[in-house]
């Protein structure tokens, strides 16, 4: 047998003692060791004198001093912080009772509050976990079909995996030597597309067929308005907004009205109002920083490096003049100001009809789902627009998941000992993993079966197209038997050095395998989603229930990469126009 041959060898073998349940760190580090040790073998030496216990210290040494991997450790332990906090029972309580006029309205408070719980944790065990204790039982006890119920949760749970910050893209970052800020900005649209792509789908079928989603009871969708605010609702004006403005100016009337805590305050009427106005004031903060990232930020910086003028020896100093900056176009300015329009619009009706009902609602979601929204998108603007590094940015999300836990007064020192034990446990795991992953690799590339492989797909004449179909196609069909990490360590790696001949951009043909990897987790027999939910549902609900509900988002997220496919700017064009 050649040498390339057992290089091929190699992969089989990974690939079946993976699946018999080996721990697959040390089941790549054994595989490297012993067909190191052959691939080095000289009978002139000493056994003990091989080179392949040389390797693999070089290769430890390496995994070790991976500037990329350190930020790994404090996104893992923002992750466990959160979900040791017990931070996601309120925000999906109000996300429901924001959407409750929506079909299937729990089933799409829980597809968003599994979105944003795992852009905040990027854990998809304890997200899928943590969903189907908060939300399976209601979705069952409201009559939705488990079909429904299990795939929301299970597909919605694995996309923290996918939107930063995520360790998936890390490790990727590392294994393929790439800028980690440029893969997270590659990743941001199709993540929130793939998910909005969800959306559509539970909308669509819950209005084609309502019986899988019946609607809610009343109890269940009452707003738990407080007897204070109808009080005050009668004594000035139905719209609250107006109301409490009114009362700002003329308080004599509100300050009689009684609440749980006594006569109503003034710094109440103002802390209400402020609940009252963060609609409008998130969406005109999101509009100035657009405007002026995109029009002031360009000239600004331009300005402040434009040369005061040129000097030569003898001759007077030239005056430079103002320094031509490339504004952007004019399809943004009718682009923001058609955006703009709609949303004065959308905010005008919104406070119209500014009821005690939403007024609460509003409260209800600045207290629960506003202070961790504000977290995660710090921790990705500093990382986005250059302010900080990923590791940075990973210790300011660590951070600041301690204060949103002890401002929430839910995490004890038992949680937080759990946190830090499983972020180290977590932490180890990624090492060794790519300790293992090192060794292995490079054992297969000096038996020379990196190069057959290269060899044989050169040899089918492809084009880029087509290289990237049978790629992803590979690795589609190695995400059933295996999980991402150990097709992001040890598959990944061999098709990375085919990228330049083809002339593919490895940043879309990463976030390719990150879409890609979603169907790892949705795919049976070993859809490890399936199996947490599987956990922690009741025992009526069958694992061919909850397989039968993760194919349809398996086959949607294909629908995603394809459309990626014929429109790669999805994922290039926000990494090109803030880096490039």
């Amino acid at each position: 047998m050649s040498d390339p041959f057992l290089g091929l060898t190699m992969l089989i073998f990974i690939v079946i003692v993976i699946m018999m349940g080996f721990p697959t760190a040390f089941t790549l580090m054994g595989l490297g060791m012993l067909f190191g040790f052959y691939a080095f073998y000289n009978p002139a030496e000493h056994w003990i004198d091989n080179r392949v216990f040389d390797l693999m210290v070089q290769r430890t040494y390496g995994a070790m001093t991976n500037d990329v991997l350190i930020s790994i450790p404090l996104f893992v332990l923002m992750g466990y912080v959160m979900e040791r906090g017990a931070l996601v029972d309120k925000m999906f309580y109000s996300i429901q009772l924001c959407f409750r006029r929506v079909p299937a309205s729990l089933a799409v408070a829980t597809l968003i509050v599994c979105t944003f719980w795992g852009i905040a944790s990027g854990l998809v065990g304890a997200v899928v976990v943590l969903m189907g204790v908060i939300a399976m039982n209601p979705m069952l006890r409201a009559g939705y079909d488990v079909k429904l119920a299990a795939g929301v949760i299970t597909a919605g749970g694995t996309l923290g995996i996918l939107i930063p910050p995520s360790v998936m893209i890390i490790v990727y970052a590392a294994v393929a030597g790439q800028s980690v800020v440029k893969l997270y900005a590659a990743a941001m649209l199709p993540g929130f597309f793939l998910a909005l792509l969800y959306l559509v789908y539970i909308l669509g079928w819950a209005m084609i067929n309502p019986k899988i989603a019946p609607a809610l009871p009343e109890e269940q969708t009452r707003v738990p308005v407080p007897d204070w605010m109808r009080s005050f609702e009668a004594l000035y004006s139905r719209n609250m907004l107006a109301g409490l403005f009114s009362a700002l100016f003329s308080p004599s009337r509100a300050m009689a009205i009684e609440t749980p805590e006594g006569r109503l305050t003034y710094w109440k009427l103002i802390k209400n109002t402020c609940a009252a106005l963060v609609p409008f004031l998130l969406t005109a903060f999101t509009l100035a920083l657009v405007w002026w990232y995109v029009v002031i930020h360009p000239q600004a910086s331009a300005e402040a490096e434009a040369p005061e003028g040129l000097e030569e020896l003898g001759a007077p100093a030239l005056d430079a003049g103002p320094a031509a900056v490339d504004g952007p176009t004019g399809s943004f300015y009718v682009t923001f100001g058609i955006i703009a329009a709609i949303a004065a619009v959308v905010l005008v009706r919104y406070y119209r009809n500014m009821t005690t009902d939403r007024l609460q609602v509003v409260k209800l979601l600045v207290s629960s789902v506003m202070p961790l929204g504000i977290l995660t998108a710090l921790v990705l603007a500093v990382i986005l627009f250059g302010i900080t590094t990923a590791t940075e940015s990973a210790a300011v999300g660590a951070a600041g998941a301690f204060l949103l836990a002890f401002q929430a007064r839910t995490l004890n020192w038992k949680r937080t000992k759990e946190a830090v034990f499983l972020t180290a446990k977590t932490t180890a795991m990624v090492c060794w993993l790519f300790v293992g992953s090192a060794l292995f690799s490079a054992v297969f590339a000096i038996l020379g079966g990196q190069a057959l492989v290269e060899e044989w797909v050169l040899a089918l004449d492809l084009t880029p197209v087509q290289f990237m179909i049978l790629s992803q196609a590979i690795i589609f069909v190695l995400g059933w038997p295996l999980e991402w990490t150990e097709i992001i360590i040890i598959f990944v790696p061999i098709f990375l050095p085919l990228l330049s001949h083809f002339d593919i951009d490895p940043i879309l043909w990463g976030v390719l395998v990150f879409v890609n990897l979603q169907a790892a987790f949705l795919s049976p027999p070993v859809a490890m989603s399936a199996y947490y939910l599987k956990g922690v549902s009741p025992p009526q609900v069958t694992l061919s229930q909850i397989f039968a509900g993760m194919i349809p988002y398996m086959l949607i997220v294909i629908l995603c990469m394809v459309i990626m496919y014929v429109w790669p700017g999805m994922a290039l064009w926000l990494p090109y126009y803030l880096y490039d």
